[in-house]
């Protein structure tokens, strides 16, 4: 008997070395965000005066740092603010991205021709500038930085959608919709958007490490969030300033962020096989 495709997709999933060893990097990092508060003996921003650059040890497991703030507990609480840029950053970029690739696939005209003259000028600027250009221009900020990634990296997600939306368009099934009197929105995203869903979860998951890193570089910068927060780029930053008396404070929270871009670049991988087999023989 044929195994039902849920069934059939499930036990492909457990045979991908690449999604099996992702999924659980990454469920790693989403456990340790849950429950931060019962996982960190300290509240991230609790500081211990007499307790300043504590090289790791029994009570504090990855050191202090120079305000006697416990790192595993920062690193912890970390974690979160990973989640929250990989969520909204993918979020944003989403609904620009296939908004704006829907529309212009579908219809065409001088209006596909203004947004991919746009598009095609985000891929001719180097990201990083732009986004800090954007930063500059709206403020510093963890949100603003994760807009300003969101700005820089939409690009990728409409050429992508708009390709497969003027590939899509022509079938049969659109022209029976429309016969039908269904209207363009309808068109888009009830019949265009489902055939794409592969293709974008795909895409998606390629995506979050840059996400990760580039709102994590703001941070680095200055630009990105701001103290006490217990953003990895922001305690590396910070850490630079201790490098020779606490090289803790650089190293730990730079392995947590390789640590999480990789289980994310994994799982991307392995998503990808399972998905879209073909983008893995380009």
């Amino acid at each position: 008997m044929n195994e039902s495709p849920s069934k059939e997709f499930i036990s492909s999933c457990y045979k991908n070395r690449n999604f099996v060893l992702g999924f659980v990097m990454v469920l790693s990092v989403i456990v340790l965000a849950i429950f931060a508060k019962q996982i960190a003996p300290f509240s991230f921003d609790e500081a211990h005066p007499k307790d300043i650059l504590v090289s790791p040890c029994a009570k504090y497991i990855l050191g202090t740092d120079n305000m006697g703030r416990d790192l595993f507990s920062r690193i912890v609480y970390g974690s979160r603010i990973t989640l929250q840029v990989a969520l909204l950053g993918a979020g944003l970029q989403l609904v620009f991205g296939v908004t704006i690739g829907l529309v212009c696939g579908y219809f065409g005209g001088l209006a596909d021709r203004c947004l991919t003259f746009v598009a095609d000028l985000t891929w001719c600027i180097p990201g990083m500038i732009m986004a800090l250009a954007v930063v500059t221009i709206i403020g510093s900020g963890l949100t603003n930085a994760i807009i300003a990634i969101a700005i820089v990296n939409w690009a990728s997600y409409a050429r992508m959608v708009r390709a497969k939306t003027m590939s899509i368009k022509n079938q049969a099934f659109i022209e029976t919709g429309i016969s039908f009197g269904e209207k363009s929105i309808a068109i888009m995203f009830r019949y265009i958007l489902p055939n794409i869903v592969p293709i974008l979860i795909v895409t998606v998951s390629m995506q979050l490490p840059g996400t990760i890193m580039s709102t994590t570089t703001l941070s680095f910068l200055g630009v990105g969030s701001q103290p006490p927060s217990p953003d990895w780029g922001l305690m590396v930053s910070e850490g630079i300033n201790f490098i020779s008396r606490g090289p803790w404070l650089c190293i730990f929270p730079g392995l947590a962020l390789v640590y999480t871009v990789f289980g994310f670049n994994i799982l991307g991988e392995g998503l990808r096989d399972l998905l879209d087999p073909r983008m893995k023989s380009q």
